[in-house]
């Protein structure tokens, strides 16, 4: 087998495929006979509003498609918004390695703020304004501005009526027929109304690749073997059950001399004295500021003070994430900071939210909630604090930050998702600095661009982290199309890589530049009357396509001097 041309190892047979297809046929003609259901028709259907939703959307209505956009929460943007996590981007985003409509979107933010909040004289000049000056990120903001002007990207094409938002609608079968999907039924979790989608071309931008098993599409889960894929980092056997820790976020802000302190969490007795069970082993309790450093796996000390003072060469903890830096506002704006809490301490490593049912689903995310409110808990009242004393009562959770009644994020910070049985997959060699050499893959169908180092958090089944540094890389069109689907793409975390280089694709700037090359391939392909297998494999096709796509502001190739 040429590993250049490895497409992996299904967590699905073909028994079992075809089985799964024909129970989820009788499972949506049972459904659409016993309810009056609605029928929508579009040229398009979209499943998940994160990032790569919004982005396939955006895309597709910019090229004349009628579209209808899905999401499970009533917050459309993902992982920017709805999970709480500031954008994990590259040192050259600014102005390159992202498709121009990403950096539209970031320049919104910055000028939403201009606009709306009371910015000191220095901070609204400043070009590249940083509301939060979080050190994770060039623009840590809060996640309701960042849904602010997505909705106001998306505010022309759903007053023409081009586009229809479904919010808090979630997937429950499909109706497929051979090597196509022709149409999706969506249940609201408001009232339980179903709603059937009808379409020539479906895109599953859920944040656990939830159309796969619906459709029959082909998918891997978990790790590969280093038999499998001759990676550097793969282990010695697969497991198709491994993945890595999900995170519950929440954001808190400090008011000194107030008492904040939350109800003691149901299950905070085991939290606190919780010892992950990893290999390499962690270095002690899990609610401490000791973990595992992410590329030495040795023991590495943290700090954390509410009111951001630096102890020691320790990073503060506070400032990794903080969205609102109480300093870049006039005087009296705000009480404090407001950080966002993604932290060693709350990724979740009991469980896997893939291919579980709903009962073990929620079981494992109500555990996660209990972590991330015994971490703020623990913060409250026992982390010690340089002047001898434990806790800091005066933190507040801040529930309005992500709009919930728990003040936990809407949704599951998701780092690993099913993956389509693809065209192509991106391997370690193709982008990992050891395996690759001096420079990444280059892919003559590439479609876009990104960059961040392979980033595995521990995962279920007790790996320690996996960290270690890649290259400035391309996203190759073959890994976005299925073997064997021909109207089904895929837009988030479920594209064709492995478990070890999901850990660099699966960041803010490349999901959006997923999402919008998958938008564009739609448009192209039902303009051509083709598939995209075929925009892929006809020479003179994918040229017409590249050249299609950067002329709306996509990037297919690194400058020369990162690309390198």
């Amino acid at each position: 087998m040429n590993r250049r041309d490895f497409i992996g190892m299904t967590s699905l047979g073909a028994g079992a495929i075809t089985t799964n297809l024909v129970e989820n046929n009788q499972h949506f003609q049972d459904v659409e006979r016993n309810a009056g259901n609605e029928s929508i028709n579009a040229d398009l259907i979209i499943a998940g509003g994160g990032l790569g939703g919004v982005a396939t959307a955006l895309a597709a209505l910019r090229n004349n498609l009628q579209v209808i956009l899905t999401e499970e929460t009533d917050w459309i943007g993902g992982q920017i918004t709805s999970q709480g996590v500031p954008p994990d981007e590259h040192q050259w985003i600014e102005t390159h390695g992202a498709p121009l409509s990403y950096r539209q979107l970031r320049n919104g933010i910055r000028d939403y703020y201009r606009q709306h909040y009371p910015l000191t004289e220095d901070a609204r000049r400043r070009e590249n304004l940083n509301p939060g000056d979080g050190a994770v990120s060039r623009l840590c903001h809060e996640p309701r501005v960042a849904l602010a002007v997505m909705n106001g990207m998306l505010a022309p094409y759903l007053s023409t009526g081009r586009l229809r938002i479904l919010l808090e609608y979630k997937p429950v079968s499909a109706s497929v027929s051979g090597n196509r999907v022709s149409s999706l039924m969506v249940k609201s979790l408001r009232t339980g109304t179903l709603k059937k989608l009808i379409a020539p071309w479906f895109v599953d931008a859920t944040e656990l690749g939830e159309l796969l098993p619906l459709t029959g599409t082909e998918y891997i889960t978990g790790t590969e073997s280093i038999s499998q894929t001759n990676e550097l980092h793969a282990p010695l056997i697969a497991d198709p059950k491994n993945h890595q820790a999900f995170t519950m976020c929440f954001a808190m802000d400090y008011v000194p001399g107030e008492d904040h302190v939350i109800e003691k969490p149901a299950d905070y007795a085991f939290w606190k004295n919780h010892v992950p069970a990893l290999n390499p082993a962690w270095p002690g309790k899990l609610l401490s500021l000791v973990y595992t450093h992410p590329s030495t796996l040795k023991p590495k000390q943290l700090g954390f003070h509410p009111e951001g003072i630096q102890t020691g060469d320790s990073l503060n903890l506070w400032n990794y994430r903080k969205i609102i830096n109480r300093h870049n506002f006039i005087a009296g704006t705000y009480q404090g900071d407001v950080t966002m809490v993604n932290w060693p301490q709350n990724d979740y490593m009991l469980g896997s939210l893939i291919d579980v049912n709903e009962k073990v689903f929620k079981k494992h995310v109500d555990s996660a909630k209990q972590l991330s409110l015994s971490l703020l808990y623990w913060l409250q009242t026992e982390a010690a604090r340089t002047d001898g004393g434990k806790g800091w009562r005066g933190l507040r959770l801040r529930k309005d930050i992500l709009g919930t009644d728990d003040g936990l994020a809407k949704y599951p910070y998701i780092r690993e998702s099913r993956r389509i049985k693809a065209l192509f997959t991106v391997l370690e060699e193709h982008c990992g600095m050891e395996q690759s050499g001096r420079k990444a893959a280059y892919f003559n169908d590439s479609v876009g661009t990104g960059y961040y180092h392979i980033d595995l958090h521990p995962s279920n089944r007790g790996n320690n982290y996996i960290d270690f540094p890649s290259l400035p890389f391309q996203i190759p069109l073959g890994c976005l199309i299925p073997v064997r689907m021909e109207n089904l793409l895929p837009a988030n975390k479920n594209i064709g890589t492995t478990h070890i280089t999901n850990g660099c694709y699966r960041l803010h700037p490349v999901e959006w530049s997923i999402g919008e090359a998958v938008g564009c391939l739609v448009a192209f392909a039902k303009e051509k009357n083709t598939i995209p297998k075929e925009v892929r494999e006809n020479t003179q096709s994918l040229a017409a396509f590249r050249h299609f796509i950067r002329e709306q502001g996509l990037e297919t190739d690194w400058p020369v001097k990162e690309f390198k």
